[in-house]
């Protein structure tokens, strides 16, 4: 060894056969099967090299030989994969109605899934870590794999966890997750890595590694589902303010509405009165309109798939009013964050589809000078739950991929 260097110095042959390593599995990530010469044309590799490396991966368990090359032009080839069994990983998306979980293998593939009602109101925070544990015991069951095995599990909820006290704020109607003391008893009652994040933020994550944020640095994604927040993201990082609480925007003052003094004890006022599920149903009423069933968020967006279809009369008026009271909050954001891209998600906005988001662009450009594109997410299917388990899987392919030491 060459004097002044020790191992893990940047430069030396172990760092730069990690660096190769990590480099081979996220091509594989990102490819699939691929073959040794393959891989060391995508890497730069010789031939010899590529091979060693595989060989390295292989005996580390990250690799395994998937078949061959058969049926193609030339001579067979083995193919190699990421190992799917290298590790595991958990998401939780929390809602007042229900905990959705699942488990993906370290390739990003979901192998099992769980979903529990939640508690009502009555219930202390005790059963709320119950609650959390059967949770992820349920989609670690249905993915074969033990609670232990899991490498990390992120959870995402409403609102945020202050991190000086570690209270949820901002998330008033969600019961039982109020406890100063649940993180600790979470922590206690499931001994792996354990992480949260606000719901939204989670969303931004899935569509910023999946959907239609991706190649983006500088975007916003509003939510419209139970309520009404945001997710900002500038230069590639989620910003999420000094409580957590950036991109809380249903709380904020616009035109249009009362002021609304108290807003945390209140849980309502600003943005969500002007452009959330209930003013969709008030709409709704004012225009004489049936009042579908179910949710709030159900019944607003059943209301709004229908106004994406009508031409004229007081459908068509609905859904120029909620585009109205989308695009009074979005200018607000849009004057302070001049952000490239803005995209639309939550189950309401996504129900009023690309009708809904080309009058949000079109009111957007009369009252803010920032023009940003406005897209509707992509990411359709549990968007929260996707993003959990991507945010898991980052910190975890990480640690997992790491050969240097």
């Amino acid at each position: 060894m060459a004097a002044g260097t020790t191992p893990g110095t940047p430069g030396t042959p172990r760092v730069l056969r990690a660096m190769n390593d990590r480099a081979a599995l996220d091509l594989l990530l990102a490819h699939g099967p691929l073959s040794r010469t393959r891989i060391g044309k995508l890497t730069g590799l010789s031939k010899p090299t590529a091979s060693q490396l595989l060989a390295r991966l292989e005996a580390a368990g990250l690799v395994v030989a998937t078949g061959t090359t058969a049926g193609r032009p030339g001579p067979n080839a083995q193919l190699y994969a990421v190992n799917p069994t290298a590790a595991h990983v958990a998401g939780l998306d929390v809602t007042a109605e229900r905990i959705l979980a699942a488990v993906a293998d370290i390739t990003g593939t979901v192998v099992g899934q769980y979903e529990l009602p939640t508690p009502g109101r009555s219930h202390r925070a005790q059963s709320t870590v119950e609650q959390v544990v059967r949770a992820v015991e349920g989609a670690a069951k249905a993915a074969g794999v033990l609670r232990a095995e899991l490498h990390r599990v992120v959870v995402g909820t409403p609102g945020a966890f202050d991190p000086s006290t570690g209270r949820l704020r901002y998330a008033s109607h969600l019961p039982g997750w109020h406890s100063p003391a649940l993180l600790d008893e979470l922590a206690a009652a499931l001994p792996v890595p354990l992480e949260y994040d606000n719901d939204v933020n989670l969303a931004a994550v899935a569509e910023q590694r999946l959907g239609a944020a991706r190649d983006h640095e500088d975007f916003v994604v509003l939510w419209n589902e139970g309520g009404i927040g945001a997710a900002i993201v500038l230069g590639g990082r989620l910003h999420r303010g000094w409580t957590g609480g950036a991109g809380e925007v249903g709380f904020m003052p616009v035109p249009g509405t009362p002021l609304v003094r108290h807003v945390a004890k209140a849980n309502a006022g600003g943005f969500q009165e002007l452009a959330g599920c209930n003013a969709v149903l008030r709409f709704a009423r004012e225009l004489g309109l049936p009042e579908p069933g179910g949710t709030l968020p159900d019944a607003a967006a059943a209301l709004l798939s229908q106004a994406a279809q009508a031409e004229d009369g007081p459908y068509a008026e609905l859904l120029h009013r909620s585009a109205t009271g989308l695009a009074v909050g979005l200018a607000s954001l849009v004057t302070v964050l001049d952000p490239e891209l803005i995209v639309l998600s939550g189950g309401v906005i996504a129900a009023g589809g690309e009708r809904l988001r080309a009058l949000v662009q079109a009111e957007l450009a009369e009252l803010a000078v920032p023009r940003p594109k406005l897209v509707l997410g992509s990411v359709q299917e549990h968007p929260v739950l996707c993003g959990a388990l991507q945010s898991a899987l980052a910190t975890t392919r990480d640690e997992v991929f790491d050969t240097s030491r």
